[in-house]
């Protein structure tokens, strides 16, 4: 193995061990430094962390070294949403075009998984407890503490490869302190709670378990996504102070009833003791992470660490993968000149960064205040007939985010675009009446010929 086909990656989560593989099958050597402890060790619970939700970005990423047949085995397609209204109606909206789905995974059994991948299929050698104290950018060289044993030591590689999450050590030590390394930690004034609504008692499940549920209510929102063994992990974002029911006032089980009666009647018909499992999971919060620029010298950032967002677009994970897949384009592009390979993919990826955390911030507020609006649902229905029509005029923001590989920064420009058509459109008088009209088509049709769906 030649020297110069070594690399050193930051963090064993699901970026790092899906880039250790990529690297591996381009002739690397691979050294994996995590901080916290082997995960296959310890118990991982079904509600562990908010579900993740794995679409065709990536799926793409995994596919493309052969992995993504693994994940499937962990993976239950959600196929819509369920929306849950407060009198416990459900309303079904499909996600895109029948057969379409984004695929519920655990984040504790996807992140175990993905080690097991990137030993077996990346040959890496994962060290755990082993804490990444600082970088020198420009040498490759990164000094490590072993948490354990409190040994310190120092390893060096060509290239070094960042992927040790929202609050990176290597940013933060070391390229925060660089001149004019731009950086910003904004955190929204909603937080979340996870709670597990387990399954029946023959382990059944309590609702569909192939739709992702939301109960959108302005201020709160509660989202549960299935687990293989009949449980939900339901997430529950709501602010943390200035409300009636905000986190801040909810301090004891009598105040965690009243709540969920009053907001979540149906849930909590379906979990009725929820006030004991109030403090399973922590109370956590939600940030946007913007940094530039996302390489030096011969060190990387790659996924959480370079574009942390919130979670309402359910497309973290799929973005770190496609850095993945992006940075191995590039790899081949320039043969490996990692100097010129670092300047385009800094260069070229971060507007699919900033895009993707201004759609997850927008697709927030849609999912907590817009999807059970009836102008949003006719919205919707006026785009899927046009979309059915035309399916070369006009692809859903939602599907050029989740059902295709057009970059971020399109995806979101083309959504702009098309919801100032669509305002346009919902402006015509007695739009209720003839919304599939040709009339509508014929407009729709006239607006839409700069869109660009083959990227």
């Amino acid at each position: 193995m030649e020297e110069n086909k070594k690399a050193i990656i930051i963090g064993a989560g699901l970026v790092g061990s899906l880039w250790a593989v990529y690297l591996s099958k381009a002739g690397y050597k691979v050294t994996i430094y995590e901080r916290r402890k082997d995960i296959r060790k310890a118990e991982i619970s079904a509600g562990k962390s908010i579900n993740l939700a794995l679409s065709v970005r990536g799926w793409t990423a995994l596919d493309a070294v052969g992995v993504g047949d693994e994940i499937r085995k962990i993976a239950i397609p959600m196929y819509g949403r369920m929306m849950h209204d407060l009198e416990g109606k459900l309303t079904y909206q499909p996600y895109g075009k029948e057969g379409q789905a984004i695929f519920s995974v655990s984040r504790g059994k996807i992140n175990a998984k993905m080690m097991d991948i990137a030993e077996e299929y990346g040959n890496a050698l994962i060290h755990y407890n082993h804490e990444c104290k600082r970088v020198e950018l420009d040498e490759g060289k990164v000094y490590l503490t072993n948490t354990l044993t409190g040994e310190e030591f120092t390893d060096q590689a060509p290239v070094i490869f960042a992927a040790d999450g929202a609050f990176s050590a290597v940013r933060y030590n070391s390229m925060q302190k660089l001149d004019r390394f731009q950086y910003s930690q904004n955190y929204i004034e909603d937080g979340y709670r996870e709670l597990l609504l387990p399954a029946n008692v023959d382990g059944s499940y309590k609702m569909d378990k192939n739709a992702l549920h939301i109960w959108p209510r302005g201020r709160f929102m509660l989202i549960a996504l299935a687990n293989e063994d009949g449980s939900f992990t339901c997430t529950l974002f709501m602010p943390h102070e200035n409300d009636e029911f905000s986190f801040d006032k909810l301090k004891s089980k009598g105040d965690v009833d009243r709540f969920f009666k009053t907001v979540f009647p149906d849930f909590y018909e379906m979990m009725p003791h929820v006030a004991d499992s109030w403090e399973d999971h922590p109370l956590s919060n939600l940030a946007i992470v913007r940094c530039y620029p996302w390489t030096k010298g011969k060190v990387a950032l790659m996924g959480d660490s370079a574009h942390a967002t919130v979670p309402f677009y359910g497309q973290g994970m799929n973005a770190g993968f496609e850095d993945c897949r992006v940075l191995n384009n590039l790899m081949i592009k320039h043969q490996e000149n990692w100097e010129k390979v670092f300047e385009e993919y800094s260069l070229t990826r971060k507007p699919d960064g900033d895009a993707l955390q201004d759609l997850s911030l927008d697709n927030y507020y849609v999912m907590r205040d817009y999807v059970a609006d009836p102008d949003f649902l006719l919205r919707k229905r006026i785009e899927a007939k046009f979309s059915e029509l035309y399916p070369n005029k006009w692809l859903p923001l939602y599907s050029q985010v989740t059902f295709s590989n057009i970059p971020y920064s399109v995806a979101y420009k083309q959504g702009q675009v098309q919801n100032s058509i669509m305002d346009e459109v919902m402006g015509f008088p007695k739009i209720y009446d003839y919304w599939d009209s040709d009339e509508v088509m014929n407009f729709i049709l006239t607006r839409s010929e700069s869109f660009n769906f083959d990227v």
